[in-house]
């Protein structure tokens, strides 16, 4: 498959751990340097606003899109490609799987977890099939990974999991896979 965009979920914060920001800031330079056009929530603080100003400043092109109600709370991005304002988080959301071509989750809260199981959510149920890469920063999501270790073990799942998922342990893993 041919990635043109990558929307990106990941925290309106940095987290404690710094590989969080190096992970985030080599993935948004990666991404502008091989031309994969950036979707991501339109932030300019926390990991948003990391990955956002890394491929900006490899010429990269940046699309955020943000609901209208956190436009001032996450502080927006100014200086983006293209920052489109929607009424909502589910317009969010669908707006951004609509517009890309696979999708990239680095660490995050509650929203970014949000965002990762209602896309896998929507692949299972075969709404979309776009590849989901999980950057596994540091360890970050290894808990997660032994919970859907355990779903597929017990048989919720309906796919064998790395049809689904693919876990990766740094930004150029998830490079190299998805181009």
């Amino acid at each position: 498959m041919n990635i043109i965009s990558a929307a990106v979920f990941c925290g309106s914060q940095n987290g404690k751990d710094p590989l969080f920001t190096t992970h985030t800031a080599e993935l948004g330079r990666l991404l502008a340097l091989s031309k994969i056009r950036l979707i991501y929530g339109g932030g300019n603080a926390g990991l948003m606003g990391v990955v956002a100003n890394a491929a900006l400043a490899e010429g990269g092109e940046v699309i955020g899109i943000i609901p209208e109600r956190l436009k001032e709370w996450e502080r927006h991005h100014g200086g983006l490609t293209e920052l489109v304002v929607v009424p909502d988080m589910h317009t969010r959301k669908k707006m951004m799987y609509d517009r890309c071509d696979a999708a990239i989750i680095l660490p995050g809260g509650f929203g970014t977890l949000d965002e990762l199981f209602e896309m896998l959510t929507w692949n299972q149920l075969k709404i979309h099939d776009k590849k989901i890469y999980i950057l596994n920063s540091g360890g970050f999501y290894n808990h997660l990974l032994n919970h859907l270790r355990q779903l597929e073990k017990e048989g919720f799942l309906y796919d064998v999991l790395e049809e689904r998922i693919s876990f990766c342990e740094t930004p150029i893993e998830v490079f190299n896979r998805i181009v």
